[in-house]
């Protein structure tokens, strides 16, 4: 059995074929992660939601903010942005059955050794912490109230933990910590606004993971940070290589370490947006 992470999709289903096809991948004895943002951006976001629904436990993934910002535009409490790729969702006659779908999938998973999220874990959390606090927002996803959660769901702040003190300004903050979170400053306070390179962020600002003291968690397997690109540490393993921009989609063997690329077939998007 082989174990893999594979970085943000996107609706780019020819090359996940492509890249399942170096893997050798077989779902009756090998297992995939994918950490979030299956659809939107690339042209095919629904061929890639139905293989993924498809493949039972074989495959699991996380949500990632486009995967959510899917959920709100059919709830219809956001609006389509432009460079959306999410027609065929919409209109689908199965719609409702696929954000149904969408809405149970977790924030965060455990695998012992590992974590898979989207964007990260805030450094001010410890696994256990961490695990609580993507258990209230999944426990809403799945709940009776998740639309009334989604019109709540946007917003910057609050931008620390200390600060959130209403139940929708945990779930929010949760939210927006697992799925948006790329810097943070030296008080660990959600930096959302700069997503780009690394050498050129403002001053004061650092990457979640590279904050001083931070708190333990298993080595973490994330994307979402195309600016940012592969990174391979003892602490995290990065993964979205920008396939929707004309990079690679990338997939990583979680026990040797060894990275595996597609190379996108064309670009799919000329400005870069979260």
């Amino acid at each position: 059995m082989s174990r893999y992470v594979i970085g943000d999709v996107q609706g780019c289903f020819d090359e996940l074929v492509l890249l399942l096809k170096q893997l050798d991948f077989d779902p009756a004895n090998d297992h995939l992660w994918l950490v979030g943002d299956l659809v939107n951006r690339g042209p095919r976001s629904l061929e890639v939601l139905r293989w993924v629904m498809g493949q039972g436990a074989a495959v699991q993934t996380v949500l990632g903010n486009h995967d959510l910002h899917l959920l709100a535009v059919a709830a219809g409490v956001s609006k389509r942005k432009t460079g959306d790729t999410l027609d065929a969702i919409l209109e689908h006659p199965q719609c409702a059955a696929f954000c149904d779908w969408l809405r149970y999938q977790p924030l965060m998973i455990d695998l012992g050794d590992a974590v898979v999220v989207h964007a990260g874990v805030w450094p001010g959390w410890n696994k256990e912490k961490a695990l609580e606090a993507a258990a209230a927002v999944e426990a809403v996803l799945r709940g009776e109230q998740w639309r009334d959660f989604l019109t709540e769901m946007y917003g910057n702040q609050p931008t620390h933990w200390s600060e959130a003190k209403s139940k929708a300004d945990r779930l929010r903050f949760t939210v927006n910590a697992f799925t948006r979170m790329r810097f943070v400053d030296q008080s660990l306070n959600l930096q959302l606004k700069y997503k780009g390179e690394l050498d050129q962020a403002p001053a004061g600002l650092q990457p979640w993971f590279a904050v001083a003291g931070r708190k333990s968690v298993p080595r973490v397997l994330c994307g979402h940070w195309s600016a940012l690109g592969l990174l391979q540490s003892e602490s995290v393993w990065a993964t979205d290589t920008g396939c929707i921009w004309g990079g690679q989609l990338t997939a990583i063997n979680l026990d040797t370490g060894v990275v595996v690329q597609q190379p996108a077939l064309q670009s799919y998007q000329s400005i870069t947006q979260e």
